[in-house]
């Protein structure tokens, strides 16, 4: 466990997995940089573990992802003091004029973000933007009728899971330590190493079924974990004929993405999920103030009166 930043008057934490030194180094030069603003900025701790949170003859329990439902035990046990976590997984940018998630999170139930329902578009239509740009512009080979159009209700079944009535991305929830800790680590425990999932035996279905389950749900704004699989497939589905190039309209687009939310999320397994990989992402002076004095602007109560015609320059 390495403490970035510790945490501030509210004991209010940001943490996240980055499990080996690949990964840490990974987070450490693309995301933190805009996680430290954010942090800095709200008065908020922030804490990687970089090491199995589960001993040698455990390791190989699952994938390695499964082991933030044991974040808050080990916190209780180094006695930290933590009020309240908002886990992130390592590939997820923050927009660092963004609210602090802890004022919309309740102490008694445990926050998520869903990808199937109050977001900006809709669900059926985006997929099948995503289908059909990888299929045309990745691999023909790559079905446009597949898993990634599968019902609500079959994918919770396929896991032999009473099905519920949303599905959350669990790239992001926010708990209080002393109420949810041991709910998380059974929940862990409960699933043993031949557990299955199509999301390559990851906790997804399985962490959202616990939970949701439990009957302790905030839902938060969708802004909180955009999903930058569904802005790039809705809003520049021409970044598909780069592939995970890391140019300046890859990084303008991410970075117009990411003025328009708080959290972007660089979920999955195909090319979209690399992009976040380039570094000064609003790190640059002329970004960072644009964002700043939009924010600013953004709060400013307008009129309307009419200012008579003016010609552009």
């Amino acid at each position: 466990m390495r403490i970035i930043l510790n945490p501030g008057k509210n004991r209010n934490v940001i943490a996240t997995l980055a499990i080996g030194k690949k990964y840490f180094n990974l987070w450490e030069k693309y995301a933190m940089p805009t996680w430290l603003r954010y942090c800095k900025k709200l008065d908020l701790g922030l804490i990687v573990f970089d090491k199995e949170l589960i001993s040698k003859s455990h390791i190989k329990w699952k994938k390695p992802t499964w082991q933030k439902g044991l974040i808050g035990s080990y916190l209780l046990k180094k006695n930290l003091n933590i009020n309240n976590v908002c886990y992130l997984d390592s590939d997820i940018l923050i927009n660092f004029n963004s609210p602090n998630i802890f004022d919309f999170h309740e102490n008694n139930k445990i926050s998520l973000v869903s990808h199937r329902f109050r977001m900006p578009y809709n669900y059926m239509a985006v997929i099948k933007r995503v289908a059909f740009c990888r299929h045309n512009f990745y691999n023909k080979k790559y079905p446009l009728d597949s898993s990634l159009f599968m019902s609500l209700k079959n994918v919770y079944k396929l896991h032999g899971l009473k099905p519920q009535k949303d599905e959350a991305c669990l790239g992001l929830f926010v708990f209080n330590v002393k109420k949810f800790s041991n709910f998380f680590e059974k929940s862990f425990f409960k699933y043993d190493k031949n557990v299955y999932s199509f999301t390559d035996n990851g906790d997804q279905t399985h962490y959202n079924y616990e939970i949701q389950n439990f009957k302790k749900v905030n839902w938060l704004n969708y802004k909180f974990q955009t999903l930058w699989l569904f802005e790039m497939a809705w809003k520049y589905p021409f970044l598909y004929a780069y592939k995970n190039k890391k140019n300046l309209i890859t990084k303008k687009s991410i970075e117009a993405s990411l003025s328009t939310c708080f959290f972007l999320h660089f979920a999955g397994s195909w090319f979209e999920s690399d992009m976040w990989k380039i570094k000064n992402i609003f790190n640059d002076k002329k970004s960072v103030r644009y964002e700043s004095l939009l924010n600013e602007y953004n709060k400013t109560l307008l009129t309307g009166l009419p200012k008579g015609k003016i010609e552009p320059k």
